[in-house]
Parts: structure tokens; C-alpha cells; sequence
């Protein structure tokens, strides 16, 4: 019986630290493109917040810099977008983190988001959609 409750545990442990680590994988500073120049935008520190959540908050815009979210609606009206959280609630899934949002904050619109390492961890495939996943935009964003 004890030998059953030892092997369960560290099955158990060993599924956590796994999911921990592929929590982690995802947490560094990504280098964001604009879409429409293709020239770097910001770079977006991403962190787990503890209970295996994923935040992302802009640590520096490359242009225009005091820039202020004048569409944004709530807290986040008229405030700096640099040092501003724009991604959140993200949760692993399978082989990426589904069920958060992020803040575009030239819209000032939140979408639903969702987010997948690419290219051996090279790359994070970061897609915005309202409702399903197919009316959206994705952005590939590049580690720092």
C-alpha cells in the first residue's frame, strides 16, 4: 500500500514539475512587430503569476515611447502603455496556454488569446480573436 501511494506521488510531482516547466518555457521577454511596418514595436516581459497563469506587460516601446492608451477603456484610460499589463489569464493547454486576454492598445480593444511556442522556443505565436479562434489576427513575437 505504501509502495501504490509513493509511486502515485511521485508521478504526481513529476506531472507538476512538467507543467511548471512548460509554464516557464513561455516566461522571458518577447520582441513584438508591428504588422503593418514589420519593424520592432516593444518588448513584452511575460511571467508566471503563481498559480500557473501567464501575465505579459510592455517593458519598453521602441517608438514613441510616452505614449498614453487614449482608447483604452477603464483603469487603463489615458494611462502609460508603456509598463502597462496587455496580456493575461493565460493557462497551459496541451502544447500552448489558452483562455486569456490581451489589450491592443492602439485600439484600446480586449480580445480573447491565445499563444503557442514555434520554432524550438525561438518564437511565440500570440493570436487576439473575439469569440472563436477563427476571426482573429495572430502575431509571431521573437525571444530576447
Amino acid at each position: 500500500m505504501k509502495l501504490k501511494m509513493l509511486a502515485a506521488a511521485t508521478l504526481l510531482a513529476g506531472f507538476a514539475a512538467h507543467a511548471f516547466a512548460d509554464t516557464a518555457a513561455a516566461a522571458g521577454t518577447w520582441k513584438t512587430i508591428d504588422d503593418e511596418t514589420h519593424q520592432p514595436k516593444a518588448l513584452v516581459q511575460i511571467s508566471e503569476n503563481g498559480s500557473g497563469e501567464l501575465t505579459g506587460k510592455i517593458v519598453k516601446l521602441f517608438v514613441n515611447p510616452d505614449v498614453l492608451c487614449s482608447k483604452c477603456d477603464g483603469e487603463r484610460k489615458d494611462k502609460p502603455v508603456n509598463g502597462m499589463n496587455i496580456l493575461w489569464g493565460l493557462k497551459k493547454d496541451g502544447e500552448g496556454w489558452e483562455g486569456g486576454k490581451v489589450l491592443d492598445p492602439k485600439s484600446g480593444k480586449v480580445y480573447s488569446a491565445k499563444m503557442k511556442l514555434i520554432d524550438g522556443g525561438k518564437k511565440l505565436e500570440v493570436r487576439g480573436f473575439l469569440g472563436v479562434s477563427l476571426l482573429g489576427r495572430t502575431q509571431v513575437w521573437e525571444r530576447q
